[in-house]
């Protein structure tokens, strides 16, 4: 088939890779440009790049203006495949293929839909994560089912972690969703969109420490903000630390939620939990922190006796 791609970032390439590598013919490669958003320059392989790399044509745009309408008319693709695609697109668009347009996924719709899919899932504790292969409507994220994909989430699995395994599985989930198209298949599998859950861009604000949240919930977003993703972070004493390393305290802490407690090991534990008063809580072991100007230490280096408030 004649495939025009959208895409971008590492999720892009590795699609437009699988689809050069394929028996698929690559008519024109559509991508946006470079940005200084915190979440964009990683993961940042450049479409542009590998397309001109082979010869294909590229067009860069942020949103499907008449320019970009355009350039998919005149390379008359029979389908577009898109990942990581960052912009709403207009239904004259999609449904202007043959085959119109297969969407891949991060998460296994119908949860998770929209944006930073991973991270959310393990921030809320799910079991396993994967990909979607589906087709494109009018609603985002919402279309037929044609594959699914998915990986377990280890106890101590981080975002990056799943990062590296699911944009593994991009290649032979596109390539193999594109062979049971060609291969007239129609019947396809709706969405349940009772189930569907919606999540939005992550930001900064995203990745400070709430302190009323359960310690097994922070815990977690500490893994679903490694490295290279910005940190999850918290203040003392007017003083940002990001927390690199974390744990469940082994012990049951009351109090207030933010106060700096009591060592366990080389981490200190931080009071958590809604109801952190009953002192039925867990706390959060902090065991390894970093200043802003780079400086690594253990929990217990940094916090060496307890103390005060973390806001």
């Amino acid at each position: 088939m004649r495939v025009a791609t959208l895409g971008y970032q590492t999720w892009g390439h590795r699609t437009l890779q699988a689809l050069l590598d394929s028996k698929h013919e690559v008519v024109l490669a559509i991508t946006h440009p470079k940005s200084d958003h915190a979440y964009e320059r990683m993961w940042a392989d450049s479409v542009a790049d590998l397309a001109a790399e082979h010869g294909v044509p590229v067009h860069i745009a942020n949103k499907p203006d008449e320019d970009f309408k355009a350039a998919l008319k005149q390379a008359d693709p029979d389908i577009i495949v898109a990942n990581n695609w960052r912009t709403w697109l207009p239904q004259d668009v999609f449904d202007a293929p043959r085959y119109g347009t297969l969407n891949i996924h991060d998460s296994l719709l119908p949860k998770y839909t929209g944006f930073s899919p991973l991270i959310w899932a393990l921030i809320n504790g799910e079991p396993e994560v994967g990909l979607t292969a589906h087709l494109m409507d009018e609603e985002l994220d919402a279309g037929d089912i044609i594959l699914q994909r998915s990986t377990p989430v280890g106890p101590k699995d981080t975002v990056t972690d799943l990062f590296h395994r699911t944009v593994d599985m991009i290649g032979p989930i596109t390539v193999d969703a594109l062979d049971l198209i060609e291969s007239g298949r129609t019947d396809w599998t709706p969405q349940d969109r009772s189930q569907a859950t919606f999540f939005h861009k992550r930001a900064a604000e995203d990745s400070l420490i709430d302190w009323t949240w359960p310690a097994e919930v922070i815990e977690r977003l500490v893994r679903a903000q490694s490295d290279p993703y910005p940190n999850a972070f918290t203040h003392f004493k007017g003083q940002r630390i990001r927390v690199i390393e974390s744990s469940v305290s082994k012990g049951c802490y009351g109090g207030t939620p933010g106060r700096v407690f009591i060592h366990e090991g080389d981490g200190m534990v931080i009071v958590a939990g809604p109801d952190a008063w009953s002192g039925h809580n867990r706390g959060l072991s902090i065991e390894r922190v970093r200043l802003d100007d780079g400086t690594e230490m253990t929990g217990k280096e940094f916090f060496p006796h307890g103390g005060g408030y973390l806001s």
